[in-house]
């Protein structure tokens, strides 16, 4: 078998074997197959695509080129949650310890912020002490103690992906369905659980920008779970604007702690409770999601979330302080306004845009590498919907860095005001089960 024939097989558009996609992954993993094949390998993938069977085979081969975490030990059915990635996007910090006070067990893995998108991690860690890098035993020991964790990828888990995903980012193949179900998938069941829910973003602010894209791959992470013998569940939620009403790390840690409280902003409720009610479904509390809904509601507004986050916050090294009286969380030294320079109601607010503001101020990176300034970000007053005076504040930025008028330009143009009065965007599109 060589690789040469099958990146020609896969050019030409014929479907590869089980054996063919495994002897790629495989060799690759041992660097028997060089970057260049891999990376015609990708593109041939990327453009004639895979069916159903090809990339249920190639996530079981990168889910196999690292460890498996056996979780069985924890003696219940395990749910994780992945998101696509967006603005604003400070869903799992909520929905993850709401999940976790109903009784089920929550081992979740995430990602750092890269480009325009936040990272779950980058969150976690404004937290003073907060440790994302847990050892598996540390790992499952919180899971089975308060019931949750959140971690960042181990170097053992799914490592065909980390080597395939850098290849891709370089060779413009990061947009192709079936290898980002791989990469989705491969990373989450690794990490052992029985079942997921995905949040796949779509609009401005989302990698799948049009839902059609979204819908397509929510379809095929579904359908590739299905023969790999796991259940998985899809909402596509919209990202055409940030979601809540804060964007970067320590104004989100805060916001997330507002709404455990029951004080946050209701699009961020709706996305949790939408999640959670699917979550406390497939974890067997729920006879369905409409019930899994309203037991999320009882978990958030008696307190229990709260309480549960800040376990999770002490378990990980945590300064519980910092939620107890979040001003002693990272704060920046200049608060910006951004004025409405006409009156009217707020027609568009690019998430793409606010994301890009966010990492030019230091609170996403450009690359892996990048270091992340954890007070800076921005605060939104206004959004779809809202109406405005000129002069009226549409945001505050709050920067480390004087001078930024550039930057406050940029967000203000990231507003679209109409005289016409304008309707808050759809937030879940679509729900796709098996």
């Amino acid at each position: 078998m060589r690789a040469y024939n099958i990146i020609m097989k896969k050019r030409d558009g014929i479907e590869l074997t089980s054996e063919e996609i495994e002897f790629m992954i495989n060799e690759y993993c041992a660097e028997r197959i060089p970057d260049y094949q891999m990376a015609a390998f990708l593109m041939a993938v990327y453009l004639k695509g895979m069916d159903a069977r090809e990339t249920a085979d190639l996530t079981m081969a990168m889910l196999h080129s690292g460890e498996v975490v056996d979780l069985s030990s924890i003696g219940k059915t395990t749910v994780d949650k992945h998101s696509t990635g967006g603005v604003g996007d400070k869903v799992s910090l909520i929905l993850a310890p709401v999940v976790a006070a109903a009784g089920i067990p929550v081992p979740m893995m995430s990602g750092r912020g890269l480009g325009h998108t936040g990272g779950t991690l980058d969150k976690l860690e404004s937290i003073p002490g907060f440790r994302t890098k847990l050892s598996e035993e540390e790992f499952i020991d919180a899971v089975k103690k308060i019931g949750l964790a959140i971690i960042g990828q181990t170097k053992s888990l799914a490592p065909a992906d980390k080597k395939m995903y850098a290849l891709r980012d370089v060779t413009a193949t990061v947009e192709s369905i079936p290898l980002i179900t791989g990469s989705i998938l491969s990373k989450k069941l690794a990490a052992g659980v029985d079942a997921l829910v995905m949040d796949v973003k779509t609009g401005k602010g989302a990698f799948m920008s049009t839902l059609e894209q979204a819908s397509e791959l929510a379809r095929t992470i579904i359908d590739t779970a299905a023969i790999m013998k796991k259940k998985v569940v899809a909402l596509i939620t919209d990202m055409n604007q940030p979601l809540g009403m804060t964007a970067g790390n320590a104004l989100e840690i805060g916001e997330t702690v507002a709404t455990l409280e029951g004080k946050g902003p209701d699009d961020l409720k709706e996305i949790v409770l939408a999640l959670a009610g699917h979550m406390l479904f497939l974890g067997g509390v729920s006879p369905d999601p409409v019930e899994g809904r309203k037991k999320a509601v009882e978990l958030l507004e008696s307190g229990a979330g709260l309480k549960k986050f800040k376990e999770m916050v002490e378990i990980q090294g945590g300064d519980v302080k910092a939620i107890d009286d979040t001003s002693l969380l990272p704060r920046a030294a200049h608060k910006i306004p951004v004025k409405a320079e006409k009156a009217g109601f707020v027609h568009e607010l690019n998430a793409l845009e606010v994301g890009i503001v966010c990492v030019a101020l230091g609170a996403g990176r450009e690359t892996v590498d990048s270091d992340i300034d954890p007070a800076v970000g921005v605060v939104l007053e206004k959004k779809i919907g809202d109406s405005v005076e000129t002069g009226s504040t549409l945001a505050v930025i709050h920067s480390n860095t004087p001078g930024v008028e550039k930057i406050v330009d940029r967000l203000r143009k990231a507003y679209t005001i109409k005289e016409e009065e304008a309707r808050a965007p759809t937030l879940i599109h679509e729900t796709i089960t098996t």
